[in-house]
């Protein structure tokens, strides 16, 4: 934070982390329903403040107050109307300490909910006096120096309308209106969420979204609809899912890293802030932080970081002479790739010997998976090195984001910058709970998209930081794609973020259907005007029916059609299985070849003689 006010912070483009469920932190210690909880500020004021402590050291940036409930209507439903002022002051003074204790820079919010009854002209209170309401509980918040209001989990239009014309009425400080939709993304009485997002941007509210619900997936959907009615910042704050009841308690099932995907995926479409409504806990809001720091960090326009005025980006080697791959690519050449996977123990002979059977044929560089499904080997960068320094063979070094933080990730490509490797495929990684050891950590810290962008600076002679690194690093920039995505849309707009961070090629997951690619590679050839991305269409040559069936079930990210597990059955005797699979390749080869740059041939259980009969008979010399 590095602005005086909230205002100035969103004028200057910040995003915002806003923080979880009081209310849940508060029945999770015991406080029930009965009992209400904007009381605990009068009567419990040292679990707010751990709540609120909490929060804060999970990432938050925004803390709201424990005023939700805080109006006269609902407060007289206790018999706590008369403490009205006193409840809402406490609100925020408990907030600003929480802060001052843990020595934090946040903004405060001050939290308004639905009055809790109809208003006109659905039920009998007046707008004038919900107005009067609103205003009431809203004039303490401000008085008691909040730095925003948050209209919260509003489910009538109407109702909302009221309380921002309150808070306008008395004050100037930024207003937040957040309705609660449905699945389909209607608020109440059928508001449809372009319609009840237009109208809060035209009364004046100077950040609108979407909180509570059924969980991220809904939030995300309804994003891209948001978006096209209003350029006011958009704030998403779902429910980790639907609740179920287990022993009397409200259990939310979305994992803190399914809240930290939701995350990831709403700033990079654009989102300006993201939080969590019942059921958020501080596991959650840190998952989100790392999200957040991510997208924040590298798929920002700005890129994420601020140059410092003596230390400005150098030019880049051009792409053709950043390696003997590039060059190819440059020059339109097709270029032959294979992939051999890392040793499991520390002894090479049997990948050498491999990588020696490529060269002879004429492979043009070695792809070295990082760790692929989550599998402990030989580390990717000294198995790269050992191939290069013993081969002679270029290699295409898959990085992976799972297992470094930022500091680790940095001094790993400036190491592996100096050793002379240069071809990089940026990946996210497969999480751990795909391998044999689930409970290892994934960091995370970025995913591809902002590794692509740490090499692009990294290739710009700066560090994340904005310092001078001297020699700009040469790196050749690849990504990861995938044609049959389950989300294909999530796919298009990631690979769209990955070409905009400075991807210059792309391979793809095993392709078994030539229409599929096709699809994908429609989208693709329209990025940039030019053609698109050179594309390396990854081929795998399936061995056996049992292969197929693997492929198809147990590896990530790879759709294997039943047509061609159908092939693969026809034939019982294990040469006419592998005659199949090497037939169903070529086949799809010889479709796709017209419109791609090049082919990466994966080597079923490193059988190089598999993938033998699929390169071109190199002339003898």
């Amino acid at each position: 934070m590095t602005h005086s006010t909230f205002q100035q912070a969103l004028d200057a483009g910040e995003c915002f982390l806003f923080d979880g469920s009081t209310a849940t932190a508060l029945h999770d210690r015991g406080i029930t329903l009965q009992r209400g909880f904007e009381e605990c500020n009068l009567k419990a004021p040292d679990l707010l403040l751990a709540i609120h402590g909490e929060f804060l050291a999970a990432g938050a940036q925004v803390l709201t107050t424990n005023t939700w409930g805080a109006n006269r209507l609902k407060l007289a439903a206790r018999g706590l109307e008369a403490q009205l002022a006193d409840i809402n002051r406490e609100g925020v003074s408990l907030a600003r300490q929480a802060i001052a204790q843990q020595g934090s820079r946040a903004w405060v919010a001050g939290c308004i909910g639905p009055l809790g009854v109809r208003i006109e002209p659905w039920g009998p209170t007046s707008f004038d006096e919900a107005r009067a309401f609103f205003r009431e509980q809203a004039d303490v918040l401000l008085e008691a120096g909040v730095d925003l209001i948050v209209l919260e989990a509003f489910g009538d239009l109407n109702e909302i309308h009221q309380a921002l014309l309150a808070v306008q009425e008395i004050g100037t400080l930024p207003v937040a209106a957040l309705m609660t939709p449905n699945e389909e993304g209607q608020a109440l009485f059928g508001a449809e969420p372009d319609w009840f997002i237009q109208q809060l941007d035209s009364w004046g509210a100077h950040l609108v979204g979407l909180i509570g619900g059924n969980g991220p997936a809904p939030h995300l959907r309804l994003l891209e609809i948001l978006k096209a009615v209003t350029s006011k910042p958009i704030v998403l704050q779902p429910n980790p899912g639907l609740p179920r009841l287990v022993d009397g308690r409200l259990i939310y099932g979305a994992s803190p890293e399914y809240l930290g995907e939701f995350a990831r995926r709403a700033l990079a479409a654009g989102a300006r802030g993201v939080g969590g409504c019942s059921g958020t806990i501080a596991a959650h809001i840190r998952a989100m932080r790392g999200a957040f720091r991510q997208e924040r960090a590298f798929v920002s326009a700005g890129g994420g970081f601020e140059l410092k005025p003596h230390e400005q980006p150098q030019p880049e080697v051009p792409f053709a002479y950043r390696s003997r791959f590039s060059l190819k690519l440059a020059q339109g050449e097709f270029v032959h790739t294979v992939e051999l996977v890392p040793p499991r123990g520390m002894e090479s002979g049997k990948l050498l010997a491999k990588t020696r059977q490529c060269r002879a044929l004429g492979v043009d560089a070695i792809n070295v998976p990082d760790g692929p499904r989550a599998m402990a080997r030989m580390s990717a960068l000294a198995t790269a090195l050992i191939i290069e320094q013993q081969v002679g063979l270029e290699t295409i070094l898959h990085y992976a984001c799972r297992d470094r933080n930022l500091l680790g990730m940095q001094g790993d490509l400036l190491g592996a910058a100096g050793l002379g490797l240069r071809n990089i495929l940026a990946v996210t990684g497969d999480p751990p709970k795909l391998g044999p050891y689930p409970l290892a950590t994934a960091v995370f810290d970025v995913d591809a998209i902002g590794l692509v962008n740490m090499l692009k600076r990294l290739n710009t002679g700066l560090d994340l930081g904005g310092a001078s690194i001297g020699k700009p690093t040469s790196f050749s920039v690849g990504v990861a794609a995938n044609p049959v995505a389950p989300d294909l849309e999530r796919e298009k707009h990631r690979f769209r973020y990955k070409v905009e961070a400075g991807a210059q090629w792309a391979i793809t997951q095993p392709v078994f259907d030539a229409d599929d690619l096709f699809r994908f590679l429609d989208f693709t050839e329209s990025l940039d005007g030019q053609g698109g991305l050179p594309i390396i269409a990854g081929i795998w040559p399936l061995k056996s029916l049992r292969n197929a069936e693997f492929m198809a079930n147990e590896v990530p990210g790879v759709h294997v059609p039943p047509a061609v597990l159908a092939r693969m059955a026809k034939w019982t005797r294990a040469e006419d299985q592998i005659k199949e699979g090497l037939a169903i390749a070529q086949e799809v080869i010889a479709a796709i070849r017209p419109r791609i740059r090049g082919l990466q041939l994966s080597a079923p259980f490193g059988q190089v003689e598999l993938v033998a009969p699929l390169l071109p008979k190199r002339e003898k010399e």
